[in-house]
């Protein structure tokens, strides 16, 4: 029996994604928003002036052939790192079809991830982070948030959105830990420094004062302007105008935070399957790349105090 147009495919296999691995939404989206751009672009391909629909296209009619055009295209478009991307979701998706027996062989196993290109993650020096933290006036209700918001984020080193997903009852003070969703729904527990935990006393406190919020009351621990739930485009915003009115060249972002924080740990001699587990990585490898500074400052040490270089 025929199989189904490939179209039709991507939504069983997204929802499989979801269900059998627990992968996130945004990881499901990008996967879906892949996997169709792939199927539009070689139906142009196949196309060959004639007018073709996706209907036509079956997931047996792809190739080898068919990959090194598509990947011919995207190397003239798109960074490296977009284009592993792009075939991690291929690949997914083809091995998932060759399980399902909609097709026997998996005609992307042959293609080879484009070499990754090492980006030295983005972070700031201790002197740098302690004066933007310290730049950040606290006379108002929002710069006690502010405050208490970018202590958290440096004291733990957690994702933004893991941050604005913060509520009043996932903090301890007295055992000084969060606990944190991250990614997939994963749960994990963090410590947290007692100079975030003051900064966070002390804006609830105001809160409750001015805004007649009860304390004992769950909810989004960091509130807007109407007493939602912050957005991690609002944190964004807000970092990169603290960090410009104090004199940082850099560009500043949440995430840059969680490097810096990763970056002093391992600089401090932190050991890096501890690091790894903070920051809620699966794999050590994501995690490697943050030893750059601290080899980097060994061998400075080295050329510098070695008698025999």
């Amino acid at each position: 029996m025929d199989s189904p147009p490939i179209n039709r495919l991507i939504k069983p296999f997204i929802e499989s994604l979801a269900v059998e691995k627990g992968y996130a939404a945004n990881t499901c989206r990008a996967y879906r928003h892949d996997l169709e751009e792939f199927v539009g672009i070689v139906i142009r391909q196949m196309s060959d002036g004639r007018k073709s629909h996706l209907e036509d296209l079956r997931a047996a009619h792809i190739d080898g052939l068919t990959f090194r055009e598509y990947l011919g295209g995207l190397h003239k478009k798109n960074k490296k790192v977009t284009i592993a991307r792009k075939l991690s979701a291929l690949r997914s998706f083809f091995r998932y079809l060759v399980k399902q027996n909609i097709i026997r062989d998996d005609p992307s196993r042959m293609i080879l991830t484009p070499r990754q290109e090492k980006a030295i993650p983005t972070y700031l020096p201790v002197d740098d982070m302690f004066r933007l933290l310290d730049s950040i006036k606290t006379d108002t209700l929002l710069g006690l948030r502010n405050r208490a918001m970018f202590e958290t984020l440096y004291s733990c080193g957690i994702r933004v959105s893991e941050l604005a997903g913060l509520n009043v009852f996932d903090i301890n003070f007295s055992s000084r830990v969060l606990r944190v969703l991250g990614k997939g729904s994963k749960q994990r527990i963090v410590p947290i420094g007692d100079k975030a935990l003051v900064a966070i006393k002390s804006y609830r406190k105001r809160l409750e004062k001015e805004k007649r919020l009860p304390s004992q009351e769950n909810g989004p621990l960091f509130l807007n302007k109407n007493n939602g739930r912050l957005t991690t485009r609002s944190i964004a915003r807000i970092l990169d105008k603290l960090a410009r009115a104090c004199g940082i060249i850099i560009p500043v972002s949440p995430h840059a935070l969680r490097h810096t924080y990763a970056t002093h740990m391992l600089d401090a001699g932190a050991d890096l399957r501890i690091v790894q587990e903070l920051l809620g990585h699966k794999s050590l490898s994501s995690t490697q790349k943050y030893t750059h500074v601290s080899i980097d400052r060994l061998m400075e040490t080295y050329d510098k105090a070695h008698p025999r270089k």
